[in-house]
C-alpha cells in the first residue's frame, strides 16, 4: 500500500495513468486500502462503494488504453458528501429520516464527475442535513479531524474535509450554505472553494437554503480544486439558480503570479472579533507579507459595513428557508431528527415574512457594497475563514450561537466565489487559514492568487501524523 507522504496531485496521477506507469485499478485498490486502514480513526465515510469504484477504475483503464481521454479526472478517485444523489447508492444526509433513501438518478455533479471518468470511492459524512453537528445522536458517528481526532473537522462537509486532509482522497465534493465547504477546509488544512452562486448546478443535492446553497470541492491543492471545478461547472437549465455564463479554463492562469494584483484585506471583519485567536490574525498578516513580497499591492479595506450586518442578514435567510424545506418532516417526524438539527431548524418558525423581506432588501445593499464598491478597486479580497483553530469535537454545542467562529457567511449572502486556503498551524498543531474572495464568476483569479501563495509556502505539503504513520508502515 502506498503512502500519502509522497502522494501525487491529480495532474501527476493523470500523467502516470496515461504513460502506463500506473493503472486506475491499482490506484483505486490503494485508495480503498488506505480508507480501510485509516478511516476507523476519523469516520469520514458513511458508505464505501468498493464494487462501483473498481468498475469505474476498470472502465477508465480500458478507455485510456483505447485512446479515449475524458480529461484530467479520468481514472482518479473522488468522494461525494452524502447529500448528493447517487443512482442505486443510498443518500442518507447523515439522518435517520433518509436511512433507506436510494435515489433513482444521479445528481448533476455526480453525473459530471462520472462523465469525466472519475472513480467514486464512496459517500462522505456530513452534519445532519448539512446543518446539525457534530452530533452523537445520529445513525453514524461524526467525522473527526485527522490532525487530532479529539477535535472536529468543521461542517457541514465534515467527511470531505477529513478524507482529503488524511490523504484518503485528493478531492471530494461538499456543499456550502454558510461556510460548509470553507469551514472544513479551514479546520482540516485543505483547499475549499465555494464557487459563484449559479456556477455549479445544485440539482440532485438535498437543499438547506435555496438562495444560499453552493456546490464545490474540497481538495488537497489549488490545482486539484481547479481541475475538479472544471468538471462540475456549467449551466443547468433545470436548476432555477443556474447561470448561463461561459466556463473558463480554471487552470490556465494558475502560474500567472500576483505581481500588480490589488488585494484588499477585510480586517475589520475579524481583527477585533470576539474570541479571535492571536495566532489566526498573525497567520493572515504573515500571508499578506508573502503577497507583498510577490509583488501584489495589499491594503486594508477602509470602509465596509460591520461583519454583523452580513452575518445577521444571512442567518435570517438561512433559517427561514431551512424551516420551509423541513416544515412537513418537523411536524410529522420531529423525534427522528438529531437534537441539534431540530433545535436549529425550528428557529426558523419564529421568523415572519417581514423579517425575511427586510433581510432580502439588506442583502441587495450588501451585494452592492462588495461588488460595486470594493471590487471596483480590488482584484481579490482577503478575510478570515475561522476565528480559531478547530474546537474539540465534544465541546458543548449551542443551537445557533451569535458568535459563530466561522467567518464565511458574508459571501453566501453576496454570492461571490470564496476559497479557504491554509496559512499555517497553531501551537497545538491544528491548521490556520484565510479566505480569498473574488468577483462574480472570476474563480480563475481566486485560483491564481491561491496558487501563487501556495507555491511560496509549504503548508499544503504537510500531512497529519496518522497518515504519515500509515505511509511509513507500508514502506
Amino acid at each position: 500500500m502506498g503512502g500519502v507522504a509522497d502522494s501525487k496531485s491529480i495532474a501527476e496521477l493523470g500523467k502516470a495513468l496515461r504513460d502506463g506507469s500506473l493503472t486506475s485499478v491499482a490506484l483505486t485498490e490503494e485508495t480503498l486500502d488506505r480508507v480501510a486502514a485509516l478511516d476507523g480513526q476519523i469516520d469520514s465515510f458513511i458508505t464505501v462503494t468498493s464494487e462501483r469504484a473498481l468498475e469505474d477504475a476498470a472502465r477508465a483503464d480500458r478507455e485510456l488504453k483505447e485512446g479515449t481521454d475524458r480529461g484530467p479526472m479520468h481514472g482518479v478517485p473522488y468522494g461525494l458528501k452524502d447529500i448528493y444523489d447517487t443512482a442505486g447508492i443510498r443518500t442518507t444526509c447523515h439522518s435517520k429520516l433518509r436511512l433507506d433513501d436510494v435515489p433513482a438518478s444521479d445528481s448533476v455533479c455526480a453525473t459530471k464527475l462520472k462523465d469525466a471518468g472519475g472513480v467514486l470511492i464512496g459517500k462522505l459524512a456530513t452534519h445532519e442535513f448539512a446543518f446539525g453537528g457534530p452530533s452523537f445522536d445520529l445513525p453514524f458517528p461524526p467525522a473527526r479531524n485527522p490532525w487530532n481526532p479529539a477535535h472536529g473537522p468543521g461542517g457541514s462537509s465534515s467527511g470531505s474535509g477529513a478524507a482529503v486532509a488524511a490523504g484518503l482522497l485528493r478531492t471530494a465534493m461538499g456543499s456550502d450554505t454558510g461556510g460548509s465547504i470553507r469551514g472544513p477546509a479551514a479546520y482540516c488544512g485543505t483547499i475549499g472553494i465555494k464557487p459563484t452562486y449559479g456556477r455549479v448546478s445544485r440539482r440532485g443535492v438535498f437543499p438547506l437554503s435555496y438562495t444560499l446553497d453552493h456546490c464545490g470541492p474540497l481538495s488537497k491543492s489549488v490545482e486539484d480544486a481547479a481541475i475538479t471545478m472544471q468538471c462540475i461547472a456549467g449551466y443547468d437549465p433545470l436548476d432555477p439558480a443556474s447561470a448561463d455564463v461561459p466556463v473558463p479554463d480554471f487552470s490556465s492562469g494558475l502560474e500567472a503570479g500576483v505581481k500588480g494584483m490589488k488585494i484588499g484585506v477585510l480586517s475589520s471583519f475579524y481583527r477585533d472579533a470576539e474570541g479571535i485567536s492571536d495566532e489566526a490574525v498573525a497567520a493572515i498578516d504573515a500571508a499578506m507579507g508573502v503577497f507583498r513580497g510577490l509583488g501584489a499591492e495589499v491594503e486594508e479595506v477602509a470602509a465596509v459595513s460591520p461583519y454583523a450586518d452580513y452575518n445577521n442578514c444571512g442567518r435570517v435567510i438561512l433559517l427561514a428557508e431551512a424551516f420551509a424545506i423541513h416544515e412537513r418532516d418537523l411536524q410529522s417526524r420531529p423525534l427522528d431528527y438529531g437534537r441539534l438539527t431540530m433545535e436549529r431548524i425550528v428557529l426558523g418558525s419564529y421568523l415572519t415574512a417581514a423579517d425575511l423581506m427586510q433581510a432580502q432588501r439588506q442583502r441587495r445593499e450588501l451585494c452592492e457594497e462588495i461588488n460595486a464598491g470594493l471590487f471596483s478597486r480590488y482584484d481579490v479580497l482577503i478575510a478570515a475563514s475561522s476565528l480559531t483553530p478547530a474546537p474539540l469535537i465534544d465541546a458543548p454545542q449551542q443551537s445557533f450561537p451569535i458568535n459563530w467562529p466561522m467567518q464565511t457567511l458574508p459571501f453566501n449572502v453576496t454570492g461571490n466565489p470564496a476559497m479557504s486556503i491554509p496559512v499555517g498551524f497553531s501551537q497545538s498543531g491544528l491548521p490556520l487559514s484565510m479566505q480569498i474572495v473574488g468577483k462574480y464568476f472570476d474563480e480563475a483569479t481566486v485560483f491564481q492568487a491561491g496558487q501563487t501563495y501556495e507555491k511560496a509556502t509549504d503548508w499544503h505539503q504537510r500531512w497529519p501524523e496518522m497518515s504519515v504513520a500509515i505511509a511509513a508502515s507500508a514502506a
